[in-house]
């Protein structure tokens, strides 16, 4: 009953006026304010400081500041293995697999449409029919910065508006098309493994989801906006950070047909962390003229 509830107040709650309340505490600079939220933070969730390159939880400007905090140099080492496929960010893996029928699986009776995920083009969502796609949950606990799971050189970044449900499991089991209606920002790549998508999906109290090429991502009108990028494109390298959420979410990525294989041993429920192999690259570049 509880949980029907919290499926239901979700539906009938102002999701994007919540969010901007809360973006607007998580920036506060007030010390009578942002220190007591992060020490109650810190405590309820159980954060580990020793690993950040700043231990002190109240010498951040701001709660955005410290939930996004960089870690110390070593903290996140990299599998060594050149041909892996990194974990993007700290989190547990919602579900991984195959795309089967241009869909993704999402939970126990629940999936959604990749060309939806993608922002409704037609030619971006076939780069991955039948490819393979993982999902990583982040709680409020982790190191919230998101990283790239191959070298690759961005194409397209899409801003797609949408709703703000929660991403826990218990919104996954309910929630029909759950990451493909919720607002994301999709980022297009070219990497040795063809075609790889990383999005980020916002949720219900998100502030708000950053780029390290374009900072904040948030049209004010809150419309679809594509841009494409050509001769200057970013280039990222393996394992560097690609962006970040304000109060954290979820990241998908996929890859096109026979490019990955994941670990045997990764299943729905498992706690990861950026860096770690979660699979392998099996064939040649697939990436388009």
């Amino acid at each position: 009953m509880q949980e029907r509830l919290f499926i239901i107040m979700q539906y009938l709650l102002p999701q994007h006026l919540l969010s901007r309340l809360a973006g607007c505490l998580a920036n506060c600079t007030w010390i009578w304010v942002k220190n007591p939220f992060i020490n109650w933070f810190v405590k309820r969730y159980q954060v580990d400081m020793s690993e950040a390159q700043q231990e002190d939880p109240t010498a951040f400007a701001c709660f955005n500041d410290f939930f996004t905090r960089a870690l110390k140099d070593g903290a996140r080492p990299l599998d060594d293995q050149p041909d892996s496929v990194l974990c993007p960010a700290d989190g547990a893996i919602s579900q991984i697999g195959q795309i089967e029928h241009g869909r993704v699986f999402q939970a126990k009776g629940q999936s959604f449409s990749v060309l939806e995920l993608l922002g409704g083009n037609p030619e971006h969502a076939a780069l991955f029919q039948g490819g393979q796609f993982a999902t990583v949950y982040l709680s409020p606990r982790d190191y919230h910065r998101v990283h790239m799971p191959l070298q690759g050189t961005l194409r397209d970044m899409i801003y797609v508006p949408g709703k703000l449900f929660s991403v826990n499991q218990s919104t996954a089991e309910n929630v029909p098309e759950l990451f493909a209606r919720n607002e994301r920002v999709v980022c297009l790549f070219d990497s040795p493994a063809g075609p790889m998508a990383v999005v980020l999906v916002g949720a219900m109290i998100v502030a708000s989801v950053e780029t390290v090429w374009a900072g904040l991502v948030a049209p004010p009108t809150r419309q679809l906006k594509a841009q494409q990028y050509g001769q200057s494109a970013p280039n990222l390298e393996r394992g560097a950070e690609m962006g970040r959420f304000k109060l954290g979410s979820t990241a998908i990525i996929l890859f096109g047909p026979e490019q990955v294989r994941w670990a045997e041993q990764l299943q729905a429920g498992d706690a990861v962390r950026m860096g770690q192999a979660m699979g392998v690259t099996t064939g040649p570049a697939n990436t388009p003229d």
